[in-house]
């Protein structure tokens, strides 16, 4: 009878005794096998107490097991016991309770004790051999799709149960999720597991984990590799360890494979060789013989499926995550005024990818585009669905088209994919305007947008609603501008930070309210960032999460200058004298010849095509911009003009000297701009972040 919660197959390298205790701690049953393990008779243990079978040290320690077990409680420890020849012997005592033992003479607990069988007396029982691998424990380390953890439990099974040391190594190609080739004979190779029982450290040291190698021809090594069969070798002598060692060119090998017993055991999977178990018995214990071949090749056998499958869940997850890296943002743009965070959490720990999405773009003119979407589902359909979305909308904000415009326009590619396989998404589009401080905002299908006032006041925005990208029929999209105060949080996310299986989205939409409390403006975005994503990492059944959180301030007033010019020819000239005083105040003097005829080109072009007055703004950001605004909505195009013509080279020559240049349309008309780089400044700044759970989704 063995003690609950342990497994009889893993006997196979110790010897159980099963003794029954009464109530006064005497023996008053003995299993037969007392002279095996203990080497004493059962009739010189029946009547005497417990404590004569262990030391005086391990005295407490058993009368401790026996007070659990009269309080009914099961016990474990590893105490020393006396045996018949008076030397003692580790063994693990267990003490299980039973029930109805108040009668005479009848046990109330049984005694459970464990010895390590002797060297020779190991391995001698194939039939307990053949148990201890395929039974239990192959099903233990089996249910690891991550091929270490996997490595690491095939050889805490062998060891003890096979062997007394054992190392896995498998195709480096399989390591680095590549195709596995026929061609394994001279093949990389990788040692992903270890371990060994007879207590030499030098095991784990001359055959480290995570070396990658190539072994020597004339190897034992070598042959399991070009044969494909397994290597057995009775007993390594002291020249074919030397020999090993001197081909290998590792010398402590020699002194370690000295007299030991060697299996190389082929890990073969679908016709394919994916690696090998190296199993020794070191001097002392039964050499290896053609049986225990037959019984390790049945092992490695099933071991290689387990391995394959955790190869082929590699190369999908990182596959997976590839895609996934891909397709969303390696890094956020803003404004320099504008502190954006984000985090992104996957819904399913398996596949980690899902359709959620996030993106800050930096546009010209110190405003900035803030957006979130959801495409319906999750796994590699959904993220291939978002990076579609997001690259076209990322097109359509770089082509600086309103929030609504730009949705409609996804709406339409959204309809269009419909037709090859249904999909639906929604999306949340703000637009910032650092310099006056306007938030506009349009939405399809999405939750509203949380905006937290520097006081502390926060709710959610009104956004006209409009059906989700690819529903057809309902509204129009339509957006709405706001005023925000400087300072002010602004907030986006997806369902899945809100709505889970145990929690209403109202209580969800609150709980985020209770996030961005009073103290918003004081606290660092880290801290509000983690503080949003807090206690939903342990949610097994969560849906994707997507959050954009901004800090929107304003870009400073002496960074900012604008001034009204009348359509007049004369204007281009005031135009250049205002440019060359404001850039003298900014100390950018050796700007100011580029950016007076940058200025004047933009002036010249809007006089000849534009009605009304003019305005002229200059921003100083990580960038000079200059913009000009006029009443006409026609967009200038380049063009290379010929030897005769009198017109078309001004935006030819903006297009030369400016670092970027471009226009965009706005209610009254449109914008002309063009910007330079600011000696010393990075125009395109990346700054660390803090690490945080799913950054490696992000890194490039």
């Amino acid at each position: 009878m063995a003690p609950r919660g342990e497994a009889t197959a893993a006997d196979s390298a110790s010897r159980t005794l099963v003794l029954g205790i009464d109530g006064a701690g005497q023996i008053v049953q003995c299993g037969p096998n007392a002279e095996a393990v203990l080497g004493r008779a059962p009739g010189d243990l029946i009547g005497r107490s417990a404590s004569a079978l262990v030391d005086d040290d391990s005295k407490a320690d058993l009368e401790g097991l026996l007070e659990a077990v009269a309080g009914g409680q099961e016990r474990r420890a590893v105490l020393s016991v006396r045996r018949g020849d008076d030397t003692t012997d580790d063994a693990v005592v267990t003490a299980q309770p039973l029930v109805g033992g108040e009668a005479a003479d009848t046990p109330v607990a049984l005694l459970f004790v464990r010895v390590a069988l002797p060297p020779s007396e190991r391995y001698q029982d194939p039939a307990l051999m053949r148990r201890a691998l395929m039974d239990d424990p192959l099903a233990r380390f089996g249910a690891s799709l991550d091929l270490d953890q996997t490595a690491k439990g095939l050889v805490d099974v062998i060891v003890p149960h096979f062997c007394t040391t054992a190392s896995v190594l498998v195709l480096e190609s399989l390591v680095a999720a590549d195709e596995v080739h026929s061609e394994t004979g001279s093949a990389v190779l990788r040692r992903i597991a270890v371990t060994s029982d007879d207590g030499n450290p030098a095991w784990t040291a001359t055959f480290p984990v995570g070396e990658v190698l190539v072994f020597p021809e004339g190897t034992p090594y070598r042959e399991v590799l070009d044969t494909a069969r397994p290597v057995h070798l009775p007993h390594v002598d002291i020249q074919v360890a030397d020999d090993i060692a001197t081909k290998w060119r590792r010398s402590p090998v020699g002194k370690l494979l000295n007299g030991v017993s060697m299996v190389l055991l082929p890990l073969i999977a679908k016709d394919t060789l994916l690696g090998f178990i190296a199993c020794t018995r070191v001097p002392g214990f039964r050499k290896f013989d053609a049986y225990d071949v037959e019984i390790g090749m049945e092992f490695a056998s099933r071991a290689a499926i387990v391995i394959d499958n955790a190869r082929l869940f590699s190369r999908e997850r990182a596959t997976a995550l590839t895609l996934q890296r891909s397709l969303l943002p390696n890094r956020l743009s803003a404004p320099s005024s504008v502190e954006v965070r984000h985090r992104y959490l996957p819904g399913s720990k398996l596949v980690e990818v899902g359709g959620d999405w996030y993106e800050s773009i930096a546009l010209p003119g110190a405003r900035v585009a803030l957006i979130v979407g959801d495409v319906a589902g999750h796994g590699v359909r959904a993220a291939v669905t978002m990076g579609r979305l997001r690259t076209a909308l990322h097109t359509l904000a770089n082509l600086e088209l309103p929030p609504a415009d730009a949705l409609h326009v996804m709406h339409e590619l959204m309809i269009e994919l419909g037709e090859q396989e249904p999909h639906f998404a929604t999306c949340v589009y703000a637009v910032y305007d650092a310099t006056t401080g306007s938030l506009e905002v349009a939405s399809a299908g999405h939750l509203p947008p949380l905006l937290v006032g520097p006081e502390g006041t926060n709710d959610y925005l009104d956004v006209p609603p409009a059906p989700p990208l690819g529903v057809s029929g309902g509204t129009t999209i339509e957006s709405r501008e706001f005023t925000v105060e400087d300072g002010s949080v602004f907030v986006i996310y997806t369902d899945g930070l809100v709505e889970n299986r145990g929690r209403d989205i109202d209580d969800g939409l609150a709980r985020l309210r209770g996030i961005f409390g009073a103290d918003t403006a004081d606290r660092p975005m880290e801290d509000l960032a983690k503080a949003t994503l807090a206690g939903v990492y342990a949610d097994q059944h969560r849906d994707d999460i997507a959050v954009l959180i901004a800090r929107l301030r304003r870009l400073p007033e002496e960074q900012c200058a604008s001034w009204t010019l009348p359509a007049d020819p004369a204007a281009v000239r005031r135009a250049r004298g205002l440019v060359r005083a404001k850039l003298a105040e900014w100390d950018l003097d050796d700007l100011s010849y580029t950016t007076e005829l940058l200025a004047s080109e933009l002036i010249t072009n809007a006089l000849r095509y534009a009605p009304g007055p003019i305005e002229l703004r200059l921003l100083l950001e990580r960038t000079v911009i200059c913009e000009v605004l006029d009443r006409s909505a026609a967009l200038p195009r380049l063009r290379r003009a010929a030897d005769d013509d009198e017109n078309g080279r001004g935006l030819l020559v903006v297009s030369q000297l400016a670092h970027r240049w471009g226009t965009r349309r706005t209610a009254a008309g449109k914008v002309v701009w063009c910007e330079q780089i600011v000696p010393g400044v990075d125009p395109d700044p990346r700054e660390p972040t803090a690490v945080w759970p799913g950054e490696n989704h992000h890194r490039e």
